[in-house]
């Protein structure tokens, strides 16, 4: 077992009793760091004082809008200042935050949107090619999602396959009729008085939750997991010193926002320390490139496949990035080439790398500044303060370093739950406080964690979570497929990719390019199976599961 207090007490790394809550953060960082540029978007440069008054603006909106304390507001739209705007003004009204997936389909989203019983919607208008609206509406008039919302709902908003989502506002200038446009919707809010505004926000504390990550679990069903604001805020405090993100740094948040790396290691980090946040809506090295010219970028966290292709660019040359100076990356094993090439091609002086999972607030483990590079590179680091790690037996007694087992963690990052689902909140942390993470890892002796293997057969395309279980749902859907399995397989870009095992239905001609093609037009790119191989039938154990192991050594095997 191993706990981390850096030798510090421990109200120092405590950041939710500084600022109590994320509005009490936003309107410190506004007043702290003032003229200091809080966001670069193109052309629009905001200072932190201007900043402030978009996000009380946009918090006046939501309370015009209906939003009540509780509420959960979703947003589905890439990173842009409108992004950041939008979900912070509805956490200052006292919603509770739902990110959703920017490469999910129209009925992923919409499942989403269901179980949460989303009041709100913040959306994109067209993105890369795609009318996100125009998707969802096509998911919601399918009906089928009513069986999945809860209890039943009369009357309901402009997409009558989600009666609870009362209003949606497009993050553009035009909408359909039925939806608002952004302007429209924070012009609703002019009426409301400040003192109201802000009165939402001195009603909030540390234990009002804040946001809900879904993700995926091996049943394939999302779950979301309910974290707080002083979680947050403690954790990404602890996130900022531990990194050593400072007043000045330009961040490049190319991460989601709707992952906890680019939402809370980047946009509420940037308001703790006054960085200035240059947000990047979709990952290009050449474009990421002129942005650390341009900007001077200092701080550019992300997956090891970004630095891989930023390292490896013909064009590299013809930039500066010479600014940099902070990385921090994880999601996958890391070349130890790759943290030497960064510090010395690119100078990086500080290479870092973490572990952390959404039920545990993101942050579960992270390297120290002056680690060696082999410990950066083979290791996620050592517990954050004020949490446990530990590795554990099937029984759950706790193992010696150097033998693998289940990661456990306890500590104040850990969810307060499922959001209404008290079973799989059981299943996911025992009694006394240890969340299952489902992962495979090994401690060394000074408590650095290395992962070997994820129990849940979940494996990382790219930095994003790939699911088995959900994917092998949906290619079940296909008409010409009677039974599947899918597993993740090494790619030399993206780290792994899916690769499906899939029975024929009888008299079936259907190719793995049919299925393939299918797939891209029913799941989000990611989870996209790269290969697909017909087997006459699946391996499957006594019990009736299907051996995965099998199929590994198949794929090891060619």
């Amino acid at each position: 077992m191993r706990g981390d207090s850096e030798g510090r007490g421990d109200a120092e790394v405590r950041g939710d009793l500084e600022w109590g809550t994320i509005p009490g953060l936003v309107r410190a960082a506004a007043e702290r760091y003032g003229e200091t540029e809080a966001v670069v978007e193109g052309r629009t440069r905001v200072s932190y004082a201007e900043f402030g008054a978009r996000v009380e603006r946009a918090a006046a909106a939501c309370v015009a809008a209906g939003v009540r304390a509780g509420d959960r507001v979703g947003i589905w739209a890439p990173n842009s200042l409108d992004w950041i705007t939008a979900a912070l003004g509805a956490v200052w009204a006292g919603a509770v935050l739902v990110p959703l997936n920017t490469r999910f389909k129209g009925a992923e989203a919409a499942d989403v949107l269901a179980r949460s019983r989303a009041k709100l919607l913040f959306v994109t208008g067209t993105f890369l090619g795609t009318s996100y609206v125009a998707s969802l509406r096509r998911a919601a008039g399918q009906g089928v999602l009513r069986r999945t919302a809860g209890p039943a709902v009369v009357g309901g908003g402009p997409l009558p396959g989600l009666p609870h989502l009362e209003q949606v506002v497009v993050l553009a200038d035009d909408a359909p009729a039925d939806f608002r446009t952004w302007k429209d919707f924070l012009a609703g809010g002019d009426g409301i008085p400040a003192a109201t505004v802000r009165a939402r926000a001195a009603a909030l504390d540390g234990d009002s939750p804040s946001d809900i990550i879904f993700t995926s679990g091996t049943t394939g069903r999302p779950k979301g997991a309910v974290i707080t604001h002083a979680q947050t805020l403690r954790a990404y405090e602890v996130w900022c010193r531990l990194a050593g993100l400072r007043r000045g740094d330009r961040y490049l948040i190319v991460n989601p926002f709707f992952h906890t790396f680019g939402y809370k290691a980047g946009v509420i980090a940037c308001l703790m320390r006054g960085a200035t946040m240059i947000p990047q809506p979709v990952f290009n090295v050449r474009t990421a490139m002129a942005n650390v010219a341009a900007e001077r970028v200092s701080v550019l966290p992300g997956p090891p496949t970004l630095h891989q292709s930023l390292l490896d660019h013909p064009d590299r040359d013809d930039y500066d990035l010479s600014a940099l100076r902070l990385v921090v990356t994880g999601a996958a094993v890391v070349p130890l080439r790759l943290v030497e090439r960064l510090r010395t091609e690119l100078r990086v002086e500080t290479v870092l790398t973490a572990y952390g999972l959404s039920e545990a607030s993101g942050i579960v483990t992270m390297c120290r500044r002056g680690d060696e590079p082999s410990v950066i590179a083979s290791t996620s680091g050592r517990a954050v303060p004020g949490t446990e790690v530990r590795v554990v037996d099937p029984s759950g007694a706790p193992l010696p370093p150097g033998a693998p087992g289940e990661v456990r963690v306890r500590g104040f990052n850990v969810m307060r739950g499922y959001f209404e689902d008290p079973g799989e909140t059981a299943r996911a942390v025992t009694d006394d406080g240890w969340l299952r993470t489902g992962d495979v890892g090994v401690l060394d002796d000074a408590g650095n964690l290395r992962i070997t293997d994820r129990i849940k057969d979940m494996f990382i395309v790219g930095g994003f979570n790939a699911y088995p279980a959900e994917i092998e749902q949906l290619l079940g859907l296909h008409p010409d497929v009677a039974d599947v399995a899918v597993i993740g397989v090494p790619d030399a870009r993206l780290g792994e990719v899916g690769k499906a095992f899939v029975v024929r239905r009888p008299g079936s001609l259907v190719t793995a390019d049919d299925l393939i093609a299918w797939a891209r037009r029913e799941m989000a790119n990611y989870k996209v199976p790269r290969t697909v191989d017909f087997v006459a039938e699946l391996p499957r154990n006594a019990g009736g599961k299907v051996v995965k192991g099998e199929l590994r050594a198949r794929c090891r095997a060619m």
